[in-house]
This record gives structure tokens, sequence and C-alpha cells, in this order.
């Protein structure tokens, strides 16, 4: 069955052009022009990936994006004009998986798309093959609910924080470089996504609090990368 994606851009030559490329790629396509309509699709119809553009009328990226992730862990990748540090930062944040910024090549989008769904099936295929629990200190991971859990309260992920939690927490002590982050969650490495895995370690930092003994779970070993450590 075709993976079917979503866009949701009120500039009708860009959707049109992603569109394009998507269909040369064997993807099913829906495009809608607002935020709203984006919102209503999700809730209706089936999607594996969603594309987002910021500044939509009737509801923007932003407010869409957070819409979604109330029901939806489905991979959501913003393309914006907006060019802002603190514009992508906040996308992340509230949930998105990635961030393109216009003017783009429709080929980085591609493989962006293709990154990201390649890591939604990976991790879907490692919730079955793998051992079933991973637990360190008070978290457990849970692969068969694709669940985090600290003091057996369930911590909300978005699909790019759970995988790098399993990551992490499936080996315990050993030293993880953005690259190799980046390389894990989408199979390749592009130059902005250094910026991006600190956004999302920032925002698991922030989700998951600190040990009994009031120490971040994540350590940060300078010029190196992140760990977990087993005790």
């Amino acid at each position: 069955m075709k993976e079917k994606i979503l866009i949701a851009e009120d500039d009708k030559d860009i959707s049109e052009i992603i569109e394009m490329y998507l269909l040369s790629e064997g993807y099913d396509v829906r495009i809608v022009d607002n935020g709203l309509d984006g919102l209503r699709a999700i809730q209706n119809e089936q999607f594996d990936l969603a594309i987002l553009d910021i500044m939509m009328p009737k509801m923007d990226g932003f407010k869409l994006t957070r819409e979604i992730r109330k029901d939806s862990n489905i991979p959501i990748l913003i393309i914006s004009a907006k060019i802002e540090c603190h514009d992508k930062i906040l996308g992340l944040n509230i949930g998105a998986d990635d961030y393109i910024t216009k003017p783009f090549d429709p080929l980085e989008v591609v493989a962006r798309v293709n990154a990201n769904l390649r890591r939604n099936r990976i991790l879907n295929e490692h919730k079955d093959q793998q051992n079933n629990i991973s637990k360190i200190k008070n978290l457990i991971l849970d692969n068969d609910a694709c669940k985090l859990l600290k003091d057996g309260m369930e911590i909300t992920l978005t699909a790019t924080e759970y995988k790098i939690m399993n990551l992490l927490m499936r080996n315990p002590n050993r030293i993880f470089s953005k690259i190799q982050i980046a390389e894990y969650l989408c199979g390749e490495y592009f130059e902005s996504d250094t910026h991006t895995i600190t956004v999302h370690i920032s925002n698991l930092r922030e989700k998951i609090g600190v040990d009994e003994n009031g120490e971040k779970y994540i350590k940060t070993v300078k010029g190196l990368g992140y760990k977990i450590e087993s005790n």
C-alpha cells in the first residue's frame, strides 16, 4: 500500500511542485490550502506524514502541529519562509520532527520525507523485533507499547524523541555524537541536523526531568556527544 502524505500549503505553485516530486517517488498525496482543512483531513483520513507551511489562512502551521500531536504521532515536516532560529526551535518544541526553510530544493524535501518515513518504519520494526523492555534507573521504555514510563507514569514523546531514547537506553554508557544520532534517526546526515538534535535533546531533558539524585538522565560529554548512564 502506498504511504500517504498530507501537504498543507496555501501557495499552489509550491504545493504542486512538492506533489509532483512525491508522486514520482510513489507516494499518495493529498493537498489542502489552509490549516483548518488540514486538521479536518488528519481527523478523517489516515496519513503517514504531514508537510505543513507555517503561514496559512484559518489555522497556522504551529497550531496545526499542536492539534495533530493531540492524537497522532506521525512525522511532521514544517516548511516555512520563517528563517529565524526561534521559529525552528518553536516548531520542534511543539512536536515537529523536521524543519526546512524557503526557498528550498524539492529534492531535499523528498530526501527528508524518505528519511522520516524510513525512521518510522524502523521504529515499528524495532517494536516487533527488539526486546520488549529497556530499564535504566526509574525509567522504563516499553517497545511493545512505544511508551516511556517514569515511576510508572507515562511521558508523552514524539516519534523522534522516542527513537532517541530507544538508542540511548538500549546502549547505556555509550556516547553518541549528534551526527550518529541523526544518521540513526534518518539514515543520513544533513548539515542542519546538528541544531535539530540539540533541540530534541533539550526537549527530552525537560520532559523526563532528573533522577532521584537530581542529575540529568541524558549526560553531555563535551566535544563528543550524549549518553545515558546505567547507574
